[in-house]
């Protein structure tokens, strides 16, 4: 025997897919406009409750394009060009798509490192953008390249997982879409992001030991000191001492001083081609003046 329909189920089932044939046809019209990142967004917003949005094009070998932001006040413009210059180095997001491959939707939650919210990544970045709660689209395009969409949630909000659900059964529509918006495009071919991934690992190995500078990455990037110690296969104490050895030769004291030696160093590197950017930074005039 059949089972009577349920009225307010019907009602939600409609709505969802009027938000999701909204969405089609908000995106195809403006399909190699400058205005398919934003009519996406609006069309997510429709279906899962979206704070703040922003999309990021990894062309081939290029720096981050910002193609989409919306702009609170907590989120400053230099705050975003210091991520697009090199932070986006440590990004979740970013090295899930670029050095694990890994596409798809993705609460930050499933991408972050253990402790990462006592990262200095977090503190010195990640907190001034305002987030609550992140959830990015990865999408390849092509090889090589690739999308973030990524969808942020303030004031303490998180998204439930009915709503990940939603925005993970989209995922097939969102991939089409941005696909055919940027498949035509192509990276430049200098291979700037390459260049700085070299500066990350190099970073400090002009006046480390090898395992110091393992251990300095490895901070950089989010890790706590446990993880850093299962990564290397050292103990937690060892860690904490090779540690505290190359914070002493790079004259820093803490994580922060750390992250901001690292991106300092980085954005001052002209025509970056390998090696130490510490090398160049230190020999500056106004450093010794």
């Amino acid at each position: 025997m059949a089972s009577n329909p349920d009225p307010k189920l019907d009602s939600l089932l409609d709505k969802k897919l009027a938000a999701l044939s909204n969405l089609v046809a908000r995106c195809l019209p403006a399909l190699h406009s400058d205005s398919f990142a934003g009519e996406l967004i609006m069309g997510l917003r429709a279906l899962v409750p979206i704070d703040d949005a922003s999309v990021l094009y990894y062309a081939r070998g290029d720096l981050p394009k910002l193609v989409y932001r919306e702009s609170p006040e907590s989120r400053s413009e230099s705050n975003m060009e210091r991520f697009l210059a090199g932070a986006f180095l440590l990004d979740p997001f970013y090295q899930a798509a670029a050095e694990n491959r890994r596409f798809g939707v993705f609460p930050l939650k499933e991408l972050a490192p253990e402790r990462f919210r006592d990262s200095e990544y977090y503190h010195s970045w990640y907190r001034n953008c305002g987030f609550s709660d992140e959830c990015g689209f990865l999408i390849e395009i092509g090889k090589d390249a690739f999308v973030n969409v990524a969808l942020g949630r303030i004031q303490q909000r998180r998204f439930s997982q009915a709503q990940l659900r939603i925005l993970r059964s989209l995922r097939s529509a969102v991939e089409e879409l941005c696909r055919q918006h940027w498949t035509s495009e192509s990276g430049s071919g200098v291979g700037i992001r390459k260049h700085l991934h070299l500066a990350l690992d190099d970073f400090g190995s002009s006046l480390l030991t090898e395992r110091e500078t393992q251990v300095i990455n490895l901070v950089l990037h989010g890790h706590s000191t446990k993880s850093v110690a299962h990564r290397l296969g050292i103990s937690v104490e060892t860690v904490k001492l090779h540690r505290k050895h190359a914070y002493a030769k790079l004259e820093v004291s803490s994580q922060a001083e750390l992250f901001y030696l690292f991106l300092d160093s980085l954005m001052s590197a002209n025509d970056y081609r390998g090696g130490d950017t510490l090398v160049s930074y230190l020999a500056k005039p106004e450093r010794h003046s």
